[in-house]
């Protein structure tokens, strides 16, 4: 166990950021020792950290009670080998709630989402970010996706806030995070940290490394750890010239899946839920308004995992 800042904890990952799915019962409801299984597993399968109750984790659908509970429990079965880091997020009052719901549950930091609903302005957001870090004594990382894009001058103030550590991308704008990179290194410089949030971020780790930014999360540990983990080493080796573990699995597993992943909304999620009830744990389904995937689909999902581990056993 250690006390270590969150930031030093995740800023070299020995493995994959690890965003486990929520479990449910036959009932609907939350099912904690499913979901203490699914998180022991990811643990001991090499996760870095485990960010619980965020976006792969259904926590747009969770009650507070519930996600106190779930988060409760990452807390417990990590036991400090690895950071927890919990979603926070809908308008300012609530995401101080649940910040405060997830500090009282013993978590490390939060993954800030978007507000719910609005489009707002870039001094409504900082002002909203602002006022999260300071309810808290929780390291905040923001992430920005839908309706929360930000310019490079707002994350350089996100970056000079007390208790904002870092900055995660789920919108896959380049340019931009080039900009915004480039502008903080000049006018914050420090120890700020990047994330690649893509929904399958694997599939544009090379293009993010290009600019800087390596850490990244995996949805695919969810269901297939052996697969992410040996992309994540193999990428940290830079074994990425030519024909490599990199490219082998890009082209025969990341990209098909990414390929299968955009034949239906919210696949991001019910398609990586599937994989891991595919794999032999039954999470249940997501909850509404998510759906599942259509039975073709989660045919082809077990195919693609097959193959992924195939790849695996070859040698890739």
């Amino acid at each position: 166990m250690t006390s270590a800042p969150l930031a030093a904890r995740l800023s070299v990952p020995s493995g994959p950021l690890f965003f486990p799915v929520t479990a449910y019962g036959p009932d609907g409801a939350v099912d904690l020792d499913v979901y203490r299984a699914h998180v022991r597993r990811g643990v001991d399968a090499g996760a870095a950290a485990v960010f619980a109750c965020c976006g792969t984790g259904e926590f747009h659908a969770l009650t507070p009670e519930e996600f106190q509970s779930c988060v409760r429990a990452a807390v417990e079965e990590t036991a400090g080998r690895v950071p927890v880091v919990a979603g926070a997020g809908y308008g300012t009052a609530l995401a101080v709630r649940y910040a405060r719901l997830a500090e009282d549950a013993g978590a490390d930091g939060l993954l800030a989402m978007p507000p719910y609903l609005v489009t707002a302005g870039q001094e409504g957001l900082l002002r909203h970010y602002r006022e999260l870090a300071a309810a808290t004594s929780l390291d905040l990382v923001v992430y920005q996706r839908d309706n929360a894009v930000f310019t490079p001058e707002t994350v350089v103030e996100l970056a000079r806030t007390d208790g904002v550590i870092g900055f995660k991308d789920g919108v896959g704008d380049l340019d931009l995070m080039q900009r915004i990179v480039s502008a903080v290194r000049s006018e914050a410089p420090g120890d700020f940290l990047y994330f690649n949030g893509l929904p399958t971020a694997e599939l544009t780790a090379l293009a993010y490394r290009g600019i800087g930014i390596t850490l990244c999360s995996s949805a695919v540990f969810c269901f297939a750890p052996e697969i992410a983990l040996a992309f994540h080493q193999a990428l940290n080796a830079g074994d990425f010239a030519g024909d490599t573990v990199v490219d082998q699995l890009l082209d025969g597993f990341y990209r098909p899946f990414v390929d299968l992943r955009a034949q239906g909304r919210g696949y991001a999620v019910s398609l990586v839920k599937a994989g891991v009830r595919l794999r032999g744990l039954d999470v249940g389904e997501v909850r509404p308004p998510l759906h599942e995937p259509a039975e073709e689909h989660v045919k082809q999902l077990a195919q693609l995992i097959e193959r992924g581990y195939e790849l695996l056993e070859e040698g890739v």
